[in-house]
């Protein structure tokens, strides 16, 4: 009887030991998945920290967003109910700011938006806000140096080229970026055609506006922009600086010839039309001349001043704005005209008031976007600033530069935001739009 009882205490004795090995096994196992998300934090951590076109950096998803949402995080002493409070507050800089939400055109894409953005540089945030001409070598390095949101192309860029060349040259820059770069172009037909113009890429000239309607009404107008938009969709352009809504009825007008020459009704309709078939076609529309050119001299060699009642501008010039707008307008790029009756003292693309009032009378949330800054009406005008500096003061989302103004408009950016001349949470709110219309796109 003693032997057996013994035989009985040995087999419990092991029995338990193999119950504490198999609960170390386990404890090691669950320590063991905490360290992997640890590990994959750094490794996230990491790849925030590399420079642009790095491999390890990734342009369609922000690594503040990571895939480890699915593991189990480190329990805290916290309750549960104080983490999903801590999570959900306005603290956290993973969420959007309540001041940045307008229910906006792009508000679907803000928190994808905002983000990434959370995961940028300085530096690729200033970048972001710059569309410079398309300079004629080193694209690539020049866009990746200082972050470039996009380019804009001219007649010269297409020049000499096939359909095929033209779009494997396009996506070749556009995929060559962190992020993905927009292309710009103004292809308003008539005097103003950067592609349609070269018979190797379209089988003939887009008419203007005036001319199109003269002809065929708004049937023409929709077949136009449908046909337009879809050519410009197929090279890989995503941006299209136009329709021209400004209302210009004498010949002796400076918009005359790229105006639709019609009054404000059917001007209004006219810049609905061109919004809604572009964006069905995946291209986004440039109102422009805000508030309107009216019979302005060419702000290209020098300053023009409107001296019209705001009136004047709310009866007729603001109505075709304000359609587009209404059809879910991409971008509205201000004039470089004085217009008195909003600010006598500075042109319309470097003034705030100007810019306040397309925001909250308008109701417009796209994004804002100048004029080329190197045009001589807005250079007189900049004050101490550079022409970038002045214009993003103003309140605009996007400049456009010639390929010579880069570097230093990038440069006076980022040294104005650094010494707090720019404010911080403006540059995020361009560049949270700017990423928006990106997602929307599909280009991120």
């Amino acid at each position: 009887m003693k032997k057996t009882r013994k035989g009985r205490s040995a087999i419990a004795l092991l029995l338990i030991a193999a119950a504490l090995i198999t609960c170390t096994a386990g404890c090691s196992g669950q320590q063991k998945k905490v360290s992997d998300v640890t590990a994959k934090t750094s490794a996230t951590s990491k790849a925030e920290s590399s420079q642009p076109g790095e491999a390890e950096s990734s342009v369609w998803k922000p690594s503040a967003v990571s895939d480890d949402s699915s593991e189990p995080a480190p329990q805290s002493s916290a309750e549960p109910s104080e983490l999903s409070k801590a999570e959900s507050s306005q603290d956290s800089p993973f969420t959007v700011p309540e001041e940045f939400r307008d229910n906006g055109i792009y508000s679907e894409y803000y928190d994808d938006a905002y983000r990434y953005m959370t995961a940028m540089t300085l530096e690729e945030k200033v970048g972001q806000m710059i569309f410079a001409g398309l300079p004629a070598e080193d694209r690539v390095d020049i866009a990746r140096e200082y972050h470039l949101g996009g380019y804009v192309m001219f007649g010269n860029d297409f020049a000499g080229k096939t359909k095929d060349e033209v779009i494997s040259m396009i996506s070749s820059l556009v995929i060559s970026q962190k992020i993905p770069l927009s292309i710009a172009v103004d292809e308003e037909g008539g005097t103003v055609t950067r592609i349609s113009g070269k018979k190797e890429l379209s089988s003939h000239e887009f008419m203007s506006p005036r001319e199109l309607y003269k002809n065929g009404k708004m049937a023409y107008i929709q077949s136009d922009a449908d046909e337009k938009s879809a050519l410009l969709k197929e090279l890989g352009i995503d941006i299209n600086l136009a329709p021209v809504c400004d209302i210009a009825t004498d010949k002796k007008d400076f918009m005359y010839d790229r105006s639709l020459g019609e009054d404000a009704k059917t001007t209004a309709e006219f810049a609905r039309i061109v919004t809604e078939i572009s964006r069905n076609n995946g291209v986004s529309v440039t109102l422009k001349h805000f508030p309107g050119y009216g019979g302005n001299v060419d702000t290209h060699t020098g300053t023009a001043v409107d001296k019209r009642e705001l009136k004047e501008f709310e009866e007729k010039d603001l109505i075709p704005f304000k359609a587009g707008i209404d059809a879910g307008a991409d971008f509205v790029m201000v004039s470089h005209n004085i217009v008195n009756c909003m600010d006598d003292k500075k042109p319309a693309s470097l003034s705030e008031n100007v810019h306040k009032y397309l925001r909250e009378k308008l109701g417009f949330t796209g994004l804002i976007i100048t004029d080329d800054l190197s045009m001589a009406a807005i250079t007189k005008y900049a004050g101490t600033e550079t022409p970038a500096v002045a214009a993003v003061l103003a309140g605009n989302d996007v400049i456009i530069v010639s390929s010579a103004m880069a570097e230093s408009s990038y440069t006076s950016l980022l040294e104005a935001v650094k010494s707090g001349k720019i404010k911080q949470k403006d540059i995020d709110r361009s560049v949270m739009r700017i990423l928006a219309r990106k997602y929307y796109m599909g280009l991120m």
